[in-house]
């Protein structure tokens, strides 16, 4: 990590002390701690969220990332359907993101994915 990331990290945690809901600070912040695998505070971002955005496909998909990462392959699933079920349709993407690479030899997993065995 540079500084200049080091500084944004520090820049949107500050942020999200004074507004906790700052959508954009959130998103941002999740997107950094995810870039330099720091997946437990991605985690908690991704969860703050979707507590704020319950319909949101795309975030959805990074808590199953985030979910995924950390080995929790069950709840990852759970919440890669509920961003299916939300519009998430991206599934050669899906099909190939190292972030869900643990899931990958999984039934439930291909059975997501339109067209897989």
């Amino acid at each position: 990590m540079d500084s200049q990331d080091a500084f944004e990290i520090t820049f949107y945690e500050n942020i999200l002390k004074r507004d906790r809901a700052n959508r954009e600070a959130l998103e941002l912040l999740g997107g950094l701690y995810s870039k330099y695998s720091m997946a437990q505070q991605a985690l908690r971002i991704d969860r703050r969220l979707a507590r704020l955005l319950p319909n949101d496909a795309r975030v959805r998909y990074n808590l199953a990332c985030s979910l995924c990462l950390l080995g929790r392959k069950r709840d990852a699933l759970v919440a890669l359907k509920q961003a299916i079920e939300r519009g998430y349709n991206d599934f050669e993407w899906l099909a190939q993101d190292s972030d869900l690479a643990a899931l990958k030899d999984h039934p439930e997993f291909q059975a997501l994915i339109p067209d897989s065995p």
